[in-house]
């Protein structure tokens, strides 16, 4: 499987997040603690937003990323408010860059972690039901970007939790319909450069790990010595694959099949199911 974390709040070096934590993600992709692999090294991605463009930049690679020139420079120049990374193992699909996530349409982005169990035998009717006009716009060959694309179709412009509820009733029922038990694993980030929705969800009831942030005001009332959270909004938020570091208090696990929204003023956490597409 893979790590991703996702960062929402006052814009920030990209390094102070991706290398710079006890248990940073650089970490996590040689030394996973929670994932189904310890190591994560099949490919990299970074994508983030600026504050003079609504479409997010992508920079991904089929290397690791604990040893790449290129993405320990891109964090220590980049700032952001919203950026996106991922570390990739590899469930069966070719390691190419077109495989790396984070996948971009447009302002949206997205990565996931998990896959469509048996995939290929699915494959052909999940891509069928993508939009026409979407469908060349597929570039690789993951079951992880044939999600986005369905979710893209089931109207994630309009509303983000019912396209992802949708698309997770379609990989479902096909599913089902190929006599696969338990189709679906995932956690999944999507952000439109505004707000930020993470997903944990699995047919089993047994997801992948994934945490969020405690508020920035409680934890600068339980640890008053890290001074670096004087610098920061009160709705900086992080939400990760495994927590970067072992600050008590810091860290909440997502319950199962739930969402949260990170977003503008107060961010919420709801209830998560598949619906009919």
């Amino acid at each position: 499987m893979c790590r991703w974390l996702a960062y929402s709040g006052t814009p920030v070096l990209l390094d102070n997040v991706l290398y710079k934590p006890q248990h940073s993600l650089i970490d996590q992709s040689l030394h996973s603690r929670l994932g189904v692999e310890t190591t994560n090294g099949d490919g990299f991605g970074v994508g983030w937003y600026s504050t003079d463009s609504d479409t997010p930049a992508i920079v991904r690679d089929i290397g690791p990323a604990w040893n790449n020139r290129n993405l320990r420079e891109i964090a220590d120049h980049v700032r952001s408010p919203l950026f996106f990374a991922h570390v990739r193992a590899s469930t069966g699909t070719a390691v190419q860059q077109t495989n790396c996530h984070p996948f971009r349409h447009g302002r949206w982005m997205w990565m996931h972690n998990g896959a469509i169990a048996d995939f290929q035998r699915l494959r052909r009717d999940l891509c069928l039901a993508v939009d026409p006009a979407l469908f060349s716009c597929i570039e690789g060959s993951t079951d992880s970007e044939v999600m986005f694309f369905l979710a893209l179709t089931l109207g994630l412009d309009q509303d983000a939790p019912a396209a992802v509820a949708r698309m997770a009733g379609l990989v479902e029922r096909t599913g089902h319909e190929h006599g696969v038990e338990y189709p679906l694993q995932m956690t999944i980030a999507v952000t439109d450069g505004v707000r930020l929705w993470a997903f944990r969800y699995s047919s089993q009831g047994n997801s992948r790990s994934l945490f969020y942030s405690s508020q920035v005001e409680s934890l600068r009332a339980l640890h008053p010595e890290m001074t670096f959270l004087q610098d920061v909004s009160e709705e900086t938020r992080l939400v990760v694959s495994e927590p970067l570091g072992d600050l008590p208090g810091a860290w909440n696990e997502l319950p199962e099949s739930s969402y949260g929204v990170v977003q503008p003023g107060s961010d919420e956490l709801l209830p998560f199911a598949p619906q009919p597409a």
